[in-house]
């Protein structure tokens, strides 16, 4: 009986350590993945209908391809939808570090950053680091252990920290995002949307810091002294043309992900959430970016507003009437769009229609910027966005003085008009 139960507890213990490592990895690259071959992909069939404008099969659960110009989302399927984000949560990390920190500064490892699990730096207790080479054993080895010593070191403890990523979120208008943790090891309130961390990555690459890090295929720190050369776990980067960050994660709850910067031409975000492998992620990523490049290129939208909206002034500018307003001359402007360049499909671009709408009664006082009517912008039957038409100038109400000269100047006229 004794034996039995001594074994017992030696199997639960097994099944608990098995379990923790299921459970905790993140960016760790599976032993069947071990021989995985881009090349063999990059020379496949995948490369060979980059031209193609068939949409192709994608095996991640979402994904989306926006333009970095005007956010303008390309391709997407369920990228409105909240999922986990592993490691990618690593962008919103770094992002906190370099606007808040000294990135000179050394930290010394806590027993708390060197026990944590997952993908790992290999910090150990008492190890001295600069925040700086901390960032790139995040963002390049992707360390979870690198995470809770920036967070420690930032914030005192990972709540903490937590807080000021949900602010930074809240600021930048992410309403589907929120984060538990610095490393995005599952938690059942750590999540993103695979369209909002397009836009949070968006804006982490107009930082020039970031870029730099999330760039570097190879980077050496110093831990304690000695050197350490990192290598990017980033398969992407360095291999396919126009690639120049950001960030894989794994995680059980999440699966494989990959945020991909891309510019050839257009200048690209593709994200891809929930991938069974790290092959169908990586896959997924070169077809996303090899259609939308073969697909899609730029406009000069504003010049097409602006001569549309010219055309609209010279028509309607005179069927305008104020109200009790001393004039019914009304100077018009509207609000620029977002981006003078937008991306719209190879054969749609000749399908960009602009219409304009305006209230034509106005009442006295008509304010300055007052809105009064608005421009739609289609591609097809789509529409994309529209802009707001407002006055430029004032026009006041007239009083008893205007009235009394109106009536001065048709009476004088009435008048001449009957001794001609």
């Amino acid at each position: 009986m004794f034996k039995f139960s001594y074994f017992f507890k030696i199997i639960l213990v097994f099944i608990c350590i098995c379990s923790f490592f299921s459970f905790s990895y993140a960016d760790d690259i599976m032993p069947e993945e071990d021989d995985f071959d881009i090349s063999s992909y990059l020379n496949s069939d995948i490369e060979a209908s980059s031209n193609s404008s068939e949409f192709p099969t994608i095996n991640s659960r979402a994904y989306v391809v926006i333009d970095r110009k005007s956010s303008t989302v390309l391709v997407g399927k369920n990228e409105y939808a909240k999922k986990k984000m592993a490691s990618t949560t690593k962008i919103m990390t770094s992002l906190i570090i370099i606007e808040n920190c000294n990135l000179s500064d050394t930290v010394t490892i806590s027993k708390k950053a060197a026990n944590t699990g997952g993908s790992r730096l290999g910090l150990k207790t008492g190890d001295k680091i600069t925040v700086h080479d901390l960032l790139y054993g995040l963002m390049l080895r992707s360390g979870n252990d690198a995470a809770v010593a920036l967070a420690e070191y930032t914030s005192g403890s990972i709540p903490e920290f937590a807080n000021l990523m949900n602010k930074k979120a809240e600021e930048l208008g992410l309403t589907n995002t929120h984060f538990v943790t610095p490393h995005g090891l599952d938690q059942d309130e750590h999540y993103t949307t695979a369209y909002e961390l397009a836009l949070l990555t968006n804006y982490a690459l107009n930082n020039s810091k970031f870029c730099q890090i999330v760039g570097s295929k190879t980077y050496t720190i110093t831990i304690n002294g000695y050197p350490r050369t990192l290598t990017n776990t980033n398969e992407l980067l360095g291999v396919l043309d126009g690639v120049y960050g950001v960030k894989t994660g794994f995680t059980n709850g999440a699966n494989r992900c990959l945020v991909t910067s891309c510019k050839r031409g257009v200048d690209i975000i593709c994200v891809v959430l929930g991938a069974d492998t790290k092959k169908f992620r990586t896959q997924d990523s070169i077809k996303l970016i090899n259609y939308s490049f073969s697909n899609f290129s730029y406009i000069n939208i504003s010049e097409i507003i602006n001569d549309e909206f010219n055309k609209w002034k010279e028509d309607n500018c005179q069927k305008f009437n104020v109200y009790k307003g001393i004039s019914n001359n009304i100077e018009l402007y509207y609000t620029k769009p977002f981006s003078e360049f937008i991306p719209v499909k190879k054969d749609l671009q000749n399908k960009v229609h602009v219409y304009v709408s305006c209230n034509f009664e106005q009442n006295a006082p008509l304010l300055k910027d007052n809105k009064i009517g608005n421009i739609s912008i289609y591609v097809d039957t789509q529409l994309q966005y529209t802009l707001d038409i407002l006055v430029k100038n004032t026009v006041k109400k007239k009083n008893i003085f205007d009235y009394l000269y109106d009536f001065c100047f048709n009476f004088k006229y009435c008048f001449n008009g009957l001794f001609k």
